[in-house]
């Protein structure tokens, strides 16, 4: 799969941009596909992609297996965003799947560079639990990405967690490099060289710490593309959400008095009548003598 245009990318974070403000207003992911393609830019592929993706939802109810069909324009990094959220168990909220690759169609339309992207892409990954096998599989499988990045990322699922993440950015640094120099003039690295002397210096200052503050101080310092964070809980939701149930047990047991009183027994239809009887049994009403 080829880097597509400057303009596909562009249309690309209009497009999840669009689809997730109007799927937060309540509209069917359908009626979105498809009327969201009469707004894109004509001259783009990303039109013809909606559209097979309207049509494919509209049959399967799913829109990732069509992403992956047309793997030639989707990543499969977008797919497997999608995918996550649209497991039947998933946590993970479509709106934030979708602001995600809003934020990363941004970001490549700008000019990326690469380890910025691969930091983006990996960071979304570890803050929403979007696994780390399939993920890294797709994260390296980004057309963005040369030979040597994709064989760093596949290395990085047979590290990870044996070697700290700041660890494996700082040693593939020109910061580690330029350190090793020092101490050794004939240094020569190993392996390809994939950060820059700043990263690196990043990375050896947060080395044994939770890669979280990495993460931030790559992007406060480098500039690199800030990740959603996943949506808090909103404590007056919960409330109004609580209210709400409260309200309809109410109406329940409500409709439950009103259909009791309906149908209210009438007891003198449970007497029985004299004349409805063979008559008072002989003896019924006299006294003995004494």
């Amino acid at each position: 799969m080829p880097v597509l245009d400057r303009e596909e990318y562009i249309e690309q974070a209009y497009f999840f941009h669009a689809f997730r403000e109007r799927v937060l207003d309540g509209l069917p992911s359908q009626d979105v596909l498809s009327r969201v393609s009469e707004e894109l830019l004509s001259t783009t592929r990303l039109p013809l992609a909606v559209s097979y993706l309207a049509t494919e939802i509209k049959t399967i109810g799913l829109m990732a297996p069509a992403m992956g069909r047309i793997g030639h324009y989707f990543t499969p990094f977008q797919t497997h965003v999608i995918a996550e959220a649209e497991h039947d168990t998933s946590r993970f909220p479509m709106d934030q799947a979708l602001l995600i690759l809003e934020r990363e169609a941004r970001y490549k339309a700008d000019g990326p560079t690469l380890s910025g992207l691969f930091v983006y892409q990996f960071e979304a990954m570890s803050r929403n639990r979007l696994g780390y096998g399939k993920g890294l599989e797709a994260i390296a499988a980004d057309p963005f990405f040369n030979e040597d990045w994709h064989d760093y990322i596949l290395l990085l699922r047979a590290r990870l967690g044996d070697v700290d993440f700041a660890d494996l950015i700082f040693v593939r640094s020109a910061f580690y490099v330029t350190e090793q120099k020092r101490r050794n003039p004939g240094f020569e690295p190993k392996f390809p060289i994939l950060f820059g002397e700043k990263e690196g210096k990043i990375a050896r200052a947060n080395r044994g710490r939770d890669p979280l503050y990495l993460f931030s101080a790559l992007q406060r310092q480098l500039g690199y593309p800030e990740v959603p964070r996943p949506r808090r809980p909103d404590e007056a939701e919960a409330r109004i959400a609580l209210l709400e149930q409260r309200v309809a047990m109410l109406e329940n047991r409500l409709k439950s008095a009103e259909s009791d009183i309906h149908n209210e027994v009438d007891l003198a239809q449970l007497r029985v009548k004299p004349e409805d009887t063979a008559g008072p049994p002989a003896g019924w009403g006299k006294h003995e003598p004494t």
